[in-house]
């Protein structure tokens, strides 16, 4: 059954004129999925320009410790998903091997009852830390938090707005990440929830609100790596779809 293209939003992350432009990169099948028929999201298709063994979940070539070593045995990529579990091995933060610029990301993710993790990008060291941006991942049923630590945020910087809508921890949420110059938007469930830019002044005014007050230059870097974080929780992701953007 063909179902027609929706109108143009009048608000949210994209304006008309972008909203047109990307019109054939929106998430029409998990609003399908989801708002019409109710059902869990159906795994999305793979498209990738960059290295498979870092998307596809049937191994972890592509992936390595923040120190460069290989990934720990508590991490694991099987039939398509890569996932951390809590069963007395080590895991620890990944990274993928290769550094990434402007993007557009699409995942599945699901976390355990109680859980927190997060998937970062534009990873970079600063002295002896190692930072990045981050899509927080949170269970939505678990111990209440700051807003801008909720599933969405742009941790410590940007809370989800109020269409937000996390599903509970065990089923899988569909996310997107696009970092296109210096434009920052996170979707959560077919919807945009978090819109930054930057190095404008409301950026400036929260770094400097934030825990990254003392880290010269945050994110202003235009390459990095991309992070699965361990905070201790089991985690879940798959059906990543990854694309580079061309930017000036």
């Amino acid at each position: 059954m063909l179902v027609p293209s929706p109108a143009p939003p009048k608000t949210g992350c994209l304006t008309r004129r972008r909203w047109l432009a990307h019109l054939g990169t929106c998430s029409l099948a998990i609003f399908s999925a989801r708002s019409l028929l109710g059902n869990e999201p159906t795994p999305h298709a793979f498209h990738s320009s960059s290295d498979s063994d870092v998307w596809r979940g049937k191994s972890l070539d592509g992936w390595m410790t923040v120190d460069g070593q290989n990934v720990p045995d508590g991490w694991q990529a099987d039939d398509g998903m890569i996932f951390l579990r809590k069963n007395g091995t080590t895991g620890g933060h990944i990274v993928t091997r290769a550094e990434f610029g402007d993007f557009e990301l699409r995942f599945q993710w699901k976390i355990a009852p109680g859980g927190n993790s997060g998937l970062k990008y534009r990873v970079r060291t600063y002295g002896d830390r190692t930072l990045g941006c981050e899509y927080q991942i949170y269970d939505p049923n678990g111990k209440p938090v700051d807003p801008n630590n909720k599933t969405a945020a742009l941790y410590d910087l940007y809370a989800p707005s109020e269409e937000a809508d996390t599903r509970p921890a065990g089923e899988w949420n569909d996310a997107k990440i696009l970092v296109s110059n210096q434009d920052i938007e996170h979707w959560l469930n077919g919807v945009c929830v978090v819109r930054a830019h930057v190095g404008d002044a409301e950026w400036e005014r929260r770094i400097a609100e934030s825990k990254f007050n003392d880290v010269e230059s945050f994110s202003k870097n235009r390459m990095g790596r991309i992070m699965l974080t361990d905070h201790g929780s089991e985690v879940s992701y798959r059906s990543f779809e990854f694309k580079t953007i061309e930017t000036k």
